[in-house]
């Protein structure tokens, strides 16, 4: 990943967290937005001891002028953004009602940050991909977004919109160089975890244990691979 400039929505926590010090670690110069200014900042600092380029912007991606002040500051730091993870998420109401109870507006919102967003960042990013005819996008579902679960509401919905983009981006894009996939991290030990399952009585994987698959999927290993649903904790598709 040494220079290769990437691109990570939510990234003051968990996985996005864990994501860009991995990609640091790794060479990788990173554009980093998340809506919590401190933590993201602190992110940040946490990566620069690496060594890593990192361009940290306050924003929320749900909103079009702050994801267009982040992707355009990422384009005009870094002149490229060779792979963009889309990352950032929201859970919703907690506990998370059912789908009779689930109020409109927070059903809405759901859906706007975590699909809508994701469609936004992809189409804003992707123009500049394919002038240069090669790139990586990566999509984070979940297994909510696979299957339908009874009280997982509008995040498990919005997953299954995630992994539709995945795909159609991925067939659309089917003659270029630029590759489109998603992967499950699979249940981890984070806020939103403990906000989706408070009860939880089992181990749960940390976020750092399954970045593995996001390097592979960013790297010119995975040249070639694109449309494939991968999950971080399971190596059955590597």
């Amino acid at each position: 990943m040494e220079n290769q400039v990437v691109m990570i929505t939510g990234a003051s926590k968990g996985l996005g967290r864990a994501l860009a010090l991995a990609f640091a670690a790794n060479g990788a110069r990173l554009a980093i937005c998340a809506r919590s200014a401190e933590a993201l900042f602190k992110v940040k600092e946490e990566a620069q001891r690496f060594g890593a380029e990192v361009l940290a912007i306050t924003a929320d991606i749900s909103k079009a002028r702050d994801l267009e002040r982040f992707v355009a500051q990422a384009e005009v730091a870094y002149g490229q953004i060779d792979v963009l993870i889309n990352n950032a998420s929201m859970l919703g109401p907690s506990p998370m009602p059912l789908l009779l109870d689930y109020p409109e507006d927070d059903f809405a919102e759901v859906l706007r940050v975590n699909a809508v967003s994701t469609f936004s960042v992809t189409r804003r990013v992707l123009p500049g991909m394919l002038q240069r005819n090669i790139g990586s996008i990566i999509n984070v579902t979940s297994e909510a977004g696979h299957v339908g679960y009874a009280g997982w509401g509008a995040y498990g919905i919005s997953k299954f919109a995630v992994e539709g983009l995945t795909q159609t981006w991925a067939d659309e894009l089917s003659e270029t160089n630029i590759r489109v996939n998603m992967v499950d991290p699979g249940e981890m030990d984070t806020d939103m975890h403990r906000l989706a399952v408070p009860d939880c009585d089992y181990p749960l994987a940390r976020p750092e244990d399954v970045v593995d698959i996001f390097l592979y999927l960013a790297s010119d290993k995975s040249a070639g691979i694109t449309g494939k649903r991968f999950e971080a904790q399971s190596e059955e598709e590597l």
